[in-house]
């Protein structure tokens, strides 16, 4: 029987992976720092430290060795150094960051793609942003590691997590305001944001795939996310419908919106990876797919509610200030008058090929001299 070591294994995707390893046949050690429990359907051993230091790491661990380490929790630079001698196998979650701003030159005159992949332009200047920075030495850290043959190593990327478990829920934003009565919510920019998020499941599921392949994982980062992208929109929707509840939603532009600007993660471009690697190379299919993933999650949250100011709440940072929502509606509203009387036309939309009625009838923009297009929902 293969030992393998879980350096977290409490957290929301812990479980799940310690599960998929017993599946697999290997005995398990889980090393956390004991502030949360978990239950396992099999015995599982517990080592009780901080794995954020090394000389917590290294008395704890003692002289084991194991034939897999998955490194879950803690500074990963650490723990990659600290187990060199003690695995032959090191698969690290990290996290679908460590890139550099969309404005370095590196990405090119366009700037950064909509969804980068794992041969992205990096942080690797700490002034500019410490976490993407210390977020990219940690990966090259374990890569470095694999290069000099110290084990066989694999970073498994995740995009925003959610789910059962996971903490500072982003979609409370939503569900308590429904909770609490709210007829009215403010979104930003037409609620077209998109941002790449992976359930819970998917995340232990990528993690356990790789586990099977470590041939054609050895060496590699993989980006992952659920397949299927919706817009911040389109998930306020679903989860106002879901609970029955009729929501308004109020339309302001980023800049003003300042009552969903948590929800938005304070930045309003969309924020996506490219994960065809892990797909293409490894076979990773989605274990839940987000039509399924995403009312679960709601359920979930419904069921077990976040203390009304309690330390998940803190976590979101979320003030719920109702009157003041209600202020910056009003004012949004009145400002919208005094921009709908400036008078503005706008041509008539025409298609860019003639659609001649005579043999020979030259190109023409048709006479109707403005219009009216709805906005989109999505």
């Amino acid at each position: 029987m293969m030992d393998a070591l879980v350096i977290g294994g409490t957290g929301p995707t812990g479980p799940l992976v310690v599960e998929g390893l017993l599946d697999r046949g290997y005995r398990v050690t889980i090393f956390h720092s004991g502030q949360h429990e978990a239950d396992f359907t099999r015995p599982v051993e517990h080592l009780h430290g901080d794995p954020h230091f090394r000389e917590t790491v290294d008395e704890i661990l003692g002289t084991r060795c194991f034939e897999l380490v998955v490194c879950m929790y803690g500074r990963l630079r650490i723990i990659a150094d600290a187990v060199r001698d003690r695995t032959e196998r090191f698969i690290a979650i990290s996290g679908a960051a460590g890139y550099a701003a969309p404005s370095d030159p590196g990405w090119g005159p366009l700037g950064r793609s909509l969804a980068p992949d794992e041969e992205g332009i990096w942080q690797t200047e700490p002034g500019l942003d410490k976490f993407n920075y210390l977020l990219h030495l940690s990966e090259e850290s374990v890569l470095e590691a694999h290069h000099e043959g110290a084990y066989n190593a694999t970073i498994v990327r995740p995009s925003l997590m959610y789910g059962p478990r996971v903490p500072a829920p982003q979609d409370w934003c939503i569900i308590r305001r429904i909770l609490d009565g709210r007829k009215r919510m403010i979104i930003a920019d037409g609620g077209l944001k998109v941002e790449a998020r992976i359930y819970v499941e998917n995340v232990a599921a990528a993690v356990l795939v790789a586990v099977d392949k470590p041939r054609e994982s050895a060496g590699k980062r993989f980006n992952v996310r659920d397949q299927h992208l919706y817009t911040l929109r389109q998930r306020v929707e679903f989860i106002a419908a879901h609970m029955g509840h009729e929501l308004e939603l109020v339309d302001i532009p980023y800049d003003l919106a300042k009552p969903c600007h948590v929800l938005w993660r304070h930045n309003r471009a969309h924020r996506v990876i490219d994960d065809t690697r892990i797909r293409s190379e490894l076979g990773y299919r989605d274990a839940v797919t987000a039509r399924e993933a995403i009312p679960r999650a709601t359920e979930w949250l419904l069921e077990h509610r976040p203390l009304r100011g309690g330390e998940e709440e803190m976590q979101l940072g979320d003030p719920f200030d109702y009157a003041a929502e209600d202020q910056f509606i009003r004012a949004w509203e009145q400002g919208k008058v005094s921009v709908g009387n400036i008078s503005f036309s706008v041509p008539s939309p025409a298609h860019p090929y003639r659609h001649p009625k005579t043999p020979g009838e030259a190109w023409r923009r048709p006479e109707s001299s403005s219009y009216h297009r709805s906005e989109s929902k999505q």
